[in-house]
């Protein structure tokens, strides 16, 4: 009996060798090539083993029954092998790639980003405000990019052959229906939005997602940011007003405060513009702006307003009349945002939110007047499901509604009044499919009805990535895109339908260490532009949507922050073929606003000695097309090139004081923007003209800005 313990540890053993299960199998990946070292195991127990060279697997279990087998491997997503144990033998398992959201494929045609987290951006918001000319305004920023216009004396965006109206702002996906300052004929605009209220700016140059539409050539996407970092005072002092802003943080809320008061008057009496103008009272405005947020676990609410108050009193040359012509323009804007965002359990997004503005301008125009009132809102909503690394999907709905009113009362008595009121509604579905780390695609459609003219639309986008290598990437993009006609003509006549245009786009894209690169070519095809029979929108005009155009061209971008110590710059160049036929042009050319060539060089250079940023740029525009009277031929002839070279130098005194000095046009050109003819031909039948020119050719800047933080580091240079 003495070995009766041997037999049966002997025994035991013999019986637990024949309850053990081989599992074994191969793991591919999608080219049928082997996987050396994925991790293979049954869940909720030790047994398991490591693929060898030839992708095979085997190990030995005691397990029975139903298991769950898992494989497992960095860059592919898990597989699982459900089923019973004894079935887990010769598998032929093969393993799919995961997307990897940092060195995958994006979709990125006709799309600039800046953005401190977006690996697609090419400007950050340090570089929207430092760029010498822009004096602080990030559309004057933005037209450093390919497919911007510089058109002088306007001072908004043109993009892509297209006019300015047909650009929209969004701030957190909310419509901004006044982005821009009422001014005077021939005297350039800025955008109303401190640039530093934001954390992003997404600037689409055409086939933009399905979420936004009432654009026919690009929409600029501000996004306001969610949590500040710290408190803080932001105080400035400029030759041309002053302002001052604070910043408070309780827990999960802040509030942020800013106000700055603007007036030319003492620039002005100093530097009098002299070129075609007398001013009678500068411009002079007060502006004030709030930020509210509270955090949530899951969710974030933001609220924003900003109020403007602004005048100006000026007399402009005009060839039609002996003396100078009189304007006077009083506008006050108020607007309101408010947007929330949670997340739900399940990977599911819901946000939403409502802007709200209104805008009411008193223009007096020599003896008469022009009173106008615009209440406009967006109400938004939209939920987004992520199933999984490779397939997302958004739907959303919104209403926008437009009340417009004006009153006309010229000096004898008479009046006239104008307007519209428009109800829209606009629904929107959009996917990102993601087929693997290299070939992408966002599929969505957009469905609008306008009330004003009963009028249906269904705008299909489509945009595909394909990545050629770790650093380049090709991009196609096609959309349809609808726009209801501006106010100056909507005002008159509500009878007609929306404007329409396609955009087709090809882009390349290289993205290196410190080196951006980018090559897109596009074209688009309008179709149902507005035409009227006047010189210019009036109450007996004759509307149509009789109108058509085109415009091509290929834009270049290229940026190097990395190749020479401390300097940062970027070249960008666009090439524009475009005709329309539209307005109240006789026949198709090309408009005003849209050089065949455009290029423009922005360098930043840190002067560590010196404790010094010193910036330049310079920007070149072609000849733009005008109209001769005096020529048989319709806007034949062309204005001289616009050039204009700036430079700007921030002197940090000390860690939180900055001494600030700019000039645009430094070299003081002699731009010309166009030509005015005479209504009616001399006595010779030559119908004389004078050029129109900016007030004054160059524009000084100096400030002082001085922040105050608890970390005393803090300070205002990417505000400038």
């Amino acid at each position: 009996m003495k070995n009766q313990p041997i037999y049966l540890i002997f025994l035991l053993s013999f019986n637990c060798l024949l309850a053990q299960t081989i599992v074994s199998g191969t793991v591919t990946d999608g080219s049928k090539s082997a996987i050396f070292g994925a991790n293979v195991y049954l869940e909720g127990t030790y047994d398991g083993a490591s693929t060898d060279e030839s992708g095979n697997f085997s190990f030995e279990t005691s397990e029975t029954g139903t298991q769950t087998l898992v494989i497992s491997m960095l860059s592919f997503e898990p597989h699982y092998e459900v089923g019973d144990v004894s079935y887990f033998t010769n598998l032929q398992i093969q393993l799919v790639e995961a997307i990897n959201s940092l060195t995958g494929v994006t979709l990125t045609a006709g799309t600039f980003e800046a953005g401190d987290n977006s690996k697609v951006s090419v400007l950050k918001p340090l570089d929207i405000v430092t760029t010498a000319g822009a004096a602080g305004d990030f559309v004057a920023a933005l037209q450093t990019l390919p497919g911007t216009t510089t058109v002088n004396e306007d001072g908004r965006l043109f993009v892509r052959g297209g006019d300015a109206g047909e650009t929209q702002v969004f701030i957190d996906g909310l419509r901004v229906f006044q982005p821009f300052n009422a001014t005077a004929n021939n005297i350039p605009t800025r955008g109303r939005f401190s640039p530093f209220l934001f954390k992003g700016i997404t600037f689409s140059t055409g086939g933009y997602s399905a979420e936004y539409g009432q654009a026919l050539s690009s929409v600029l996407l501000l996004n306001t940011t969610d949590v500040p970092d710290q408190e803080k005072t932001d105080i400035s002092a400029m030759s041309v007003g002053a302002g001052i802003g604070h910043t408070e943080i309780w827990g999960d809320q802040s509030l942020s405060l800013n106000t700055q008061y603007i007036n030319l008057a003492p620039y002005e009496n100093l530097i009098p513009s002299t070129q075609g103008v007398r001013w009678n009272s500068p411009y002079e405005s007060i502006v004030g702006e709030a930020v509210f947020r509270s955090k949530g676990d899951k969710g974030l609410l933001k609220f924003y307003t900003g109020f403007n108050l602004a005048h100006l009193d000026i007399a402009q040359e005009d060839v039609n009349f002996e003396d100078f012509v009189r304007f006077q323009l009083t506008n006050k804007n108020l607007y309101f945002n408010a947007s929330y965002r949670y997340f739900f359990d399940k990977e599911w997004t819901l946000t939403t939110g409502a802007s709200l503005s209104w805008d009411a301008n008193d223009v007096g125009i020599i003896e008469d007047a022009i009173d106008t009132e615009e209440t406009a809102s967006h109400l938004k909503a939209k939920i987004k499901k992520t199933f999984s690394g490779r397939l997302n999907l958004t739907v959303g709905t919104e209403y926008f509604v437009t009340d417009y009113s004006e009153t006309f009362t010229s000096t004898d008595g008479f009046t006239f009044d104008a307007g519209y009121n428009d109800r829209l509604w606009a629904t929107f579905i959009e996917s990102d499919i993601f087929f693997s780390n290299d070939f992408a695609m966002k599929l969505g459609v957009r469905s609008e009805y306008s009330t004003v003219f009963e009028d249906f639309t269904l705008s299909p986008r489509v945009s595909l990535a394909y990545k050629t290598g770790k650093k380049g990437q090709f991009s196609l993009a096609y959309g349809d895109f609808y726009q209801n006609p501006l106010t100056a003509i909507l005002r008159y006549d509500r009878s007609l339908q929306s404007e329409k245009t396609s955009h087709y786009i090809l882009n390349y894209q290289f993205l290196g260490e410190g080196k951006t690169f980018r090559a897109e070519a596009y074209y688009k095809d309008y179709d149902d532009l507005i035409k009227f029979d006047t010189e210019m929108p009036q109450f007996n005009s004759t509307f149509s949507n009789s109108g058509s155009g085109y415009a091509g061209g290929v834009d270049v971008f290229w940026r190097d922050n990395k190749s020479i110590q401390n300097l940062d710059y970027w070249v960008s160049y666009s090439y524009l073929n475009t005709e329309r036929d539209f307005r109240n042009f006789r026949e198709a050319a090309t408009p005003n606003f849209a050089p065949e060539h455009s290029f423009s060089i922005v360098t930043k250079y840190w002067w560590n000695k010196l404790r010094s940023q010193v910036g330049l740029s310079y920007l070149y525009g072609s000849g733009r097309p005008y109209d001769n009277p005096n020529s048989t031929e319709f806007l034949a002839e062309k204005t001289k090139p616009f050039n204009n070279l700036s430079v700007n130098w921030a002197y940090l005194i000390d860690q939180q004081k900055i001494l600030y000095f700019s000039v645009n046009n430094v070299l003081g050109i002699n731009n010309i923007n166009n030509y005015q003819y005479a209504n009616t031909p001399n006595s010779d039948g030559v119908f004389e003209r004078q050029a129109l020119r900016p007030a004054a050719d160059s524009f000084f800047f100096v400030g002082f800005f001085w922040t105050i933080s608890a970390d005393k580091k803090s300070n205002q240079l990417d505000n400038l």
